[in-house]
C-alpha cells in the first residue's frame, strides 16, 4: 500500500506497527479445515470436493501478518459475518457453511502451502490476497475449478473460468483516472503526468492503462518504478519535481502513497494525486501524511467506499461494529462482503440447478450477466472471463469524518478512452 514520508516516514512506520498488532482479532488465526466427508445428501443435489449433505467449505486465503494485514482482517472479518449470518437464516441448500482460513503473510511459498492443504476440502474461495499469489496459482485453479475471488485487479488474472476478478482492472481505472485529470483538473495534450508504480503484475497492469491514456491524449508519462519494499519516496518525488510533472498516478500501497503526497507537497510540488484502489488505507489519516492526502488525493475503484448512502452499506455498518466493536470500517470491509455475496449467489443458484460440484458453482456464477446487490456501481458482467466484469471507476476522496474515511468525488462512469480500450489477452 502506499503513502508517507517526510514528516510521514515515521507515521508509516507507526501504522506498519499498528497494522500487525490489530491482526490479532477474529479472523487472526488460522481455523477450520476438519476434511468433509465425500458423501452426499439425499436432496438430489450433486455435489463435490467440499460439499457435504450438511456443510459447504470454503476457503479464506487471506494476509493477517503481511504488507495487507489490516486488509486481509477487514475483508475476513466482513465475510465471516456475511456467512455466520447465512447461516444463522438457514444455510444454503440446507448447508451450512464452514470457513477455513490461512494467512500467508503476502508470501508466495506460503500461499502455494496454504492452497495445498485447503484446496481439496474447499468448494470454493472467497477471499485470495495478492496478485503474485494468485498469478503463481493460476494454472492449479483452474485446473482444480475451484470459483476463487482474488483481492487482485491485474489483468493476468483475467482468463480463467475459475478466477473472478471483481469490478474493473488496474489499466481501466488508470485509463479512467487520466480522462477525470484531463476533464476536472486542467491537464492538457503536451503536459507531463507522472507515475509511481510497483514492479510486478499490480504496477505493470496500472502503468499499461496510463500508457494507452497519455498516448491517446498527448501526455507525456514520466515512470517512477519501485520496489514494495521501498518506503522512502524522496528520490522519486525528487524525479517528478525536476520532470516537471503536472499530476501523478499512484499505482503502489499506503505506506509509499503517504510519502509521495507528503514529500512532495513540503517541497513545494503542490500537484494531484489520483491513485489505483490498493494505493489508499484510512489509517493513513491518523498519520503525518493526512494533510497532505486530503488537500491534493483522489483514488479511483470500482466499489462504492462504504460511506456510500446505499441501504445495504448501511445494514452492514451496523452489523459489522455490532460484531466487530471498535473495529476500522475501510474498504476491505466492503469488498469482503461484496466478494462473499458473490459466492453466495453463485451457491444459491448451482442450489437450484441441483449441482453443487465446482463445475456447477461454475457454471452458475459464469451464468450472470448483469449482477448487482445494491452495492453501488456498474452491473458486473460475470459471463466472460478474458475481460473485466465492469469498466465504471468511482474517483474517491479521502475524509476524516466518513465512516471509513472516504467519500465518493465522482459516481461511477466510464470515459471514452475506457470504452475502447483493448484489455490485453491474459495467459
Amino acid at each position: 500500500m502506499s503513502r508517507n514520508r517526510t514528516a510521514a516516514l515515521r507515521g508509516a512506520a507507526a501504522l506498519l506497527s499498528l497494522a500487525l498488532a490489530a491482526t490479532a482479532c477474529a479472523s487472526e488465526k488460522a481455523t477450520g479445515g476438519a476434511q468433509p466427508s465425500a458423501s452426499a445428501g439425499g436432496d438430489g443435489v450433486k455435489t463435490g470436493p467440499g460439499v457435504t449433505a450438511d456443510t459447504i467449505t470454503l476457503s479464506l486465503l487471506t494476509d493477517l501478518t503481511g504488507p495487507y494485514a489490516s486488509f486481509g482482517k477487514s475483508l475476513t472479518q466482513a465475510q465471516q459475518l456475511y456467512f455466520e449470518q447465512i447461516n444463522t437464516a438457514g444455510g444454503i441448500c440446507g448447508r451450512k457453511i464452514e470457513t477455513i482460513v490461512r494467512d500467508h503473510g503476502y508470501d508466495p511459498q506460503k500461499a502455494m502451502a496454504s492452497y495445498t492443504e485447503v484446496s481439496p476440502k474447499t468448494a470454493a474461495i472467497p477471499q485470495f490476497i495478492g496478485s503474485p499469489m494468485v498469478t503463481a496459482l493460476k494454472a492449479k485453479i483452474t485446473g482444480d475449478k475451484i470459483l476463487t475471488i482474488p483481492m487482485a485487479w491485474a489483468t493476468g488474472l483475467l482468463g480463467s473460468e475459475a478466477i473472478q476478478v471483481t469490478g474493473t482492472t488496474y489499466d481501466i481505472d488508470m485509463i479512467n483516472a487520466v480522462d477525470y485529470l484531463v476533464k476536472e483538473k486542467g491537464i492538457k495534450a503536451g503536459d507531463k503526468i507522472g507515475h509511481l508504480y510497483f514492479e510486478g503484475d499490480y504496477g505493470e497492469s496500472a502503468l499499461a492503462g496510463s500508457k494507452f491514456a497519455s498516448e491517446k491524449l498527448g501526455l507525456e508519462l514520466v515512470e517512477q518504478k519501485i520496489k514494495a519494499t521501498d518506503q522512502d519516496m524522496t528520490a522519486q518525488v525528487a524525479a517528478f519535481k525536476k520532470a516537471g510533472i503536472k499530476a501523478a498516478l499512484v499505482s503502489v500501497g499506503p505506506r509509499q502513497t503517504a510519502s509521495l503526497v507528503g514529500v512532495a507537497l513540503a517541497g513545494g510540488m503542490d500537484v494531484p494525486f489520483v491513485g489505483s484502489n490498493s494505493a489508499y488505507s484510512p489509517q493513513l489519516l491518523a498519520t503525518p501524511a493526512a494533510p497532505a492526502l486530503l488537500k491534493d488525493f483522489t483514488y479511483v475503484t470500482a466499489g462504492a467506499p462504504i460511506s456510500a448512502p446505499l441501504p445495504a452499506y448501511q445494514k452492514l455498518i451496523t452489523d459489522y461494529q455490532a460484531k466487530y466493536a471498535g473495529q476500522t470500517l475501510d474498504s476491505g470491509v466492503a469488498a469482503g462482503w461484496t466478494a462473499a455475496i458473490i459466492v453466495g449467489d453463485a451457491l444459491r443458484k448451482a442450489c437450484e440447478a441441483k449441482d453443487l460440484s465446482r463445475e456447477g458453482i461454475i457454471a452458475a456464477h459464469r451464468g450472470q450477466k448483469a449482477w448487482e446487490a445494491g452495492l453501488g456501481g456498474e452491473p458486473q458482467d460475470f459471463s466472460a472471463f478474458d475481460r473485466p466484469a465492469s469498466r465504471a471507476s468511482y474517483v474517491v476522496k479521502p475524509d476524516k469524518q466518513a465512516v471509513g474515511g472516504a467519500v465518493i468525488l465522482k459516481e461511477a462512469a466510464v470515459s471514452d478512452l475506457a470504452k475502447e480500450y483493448s484489455v490485453p489477452a491474459a495467459g
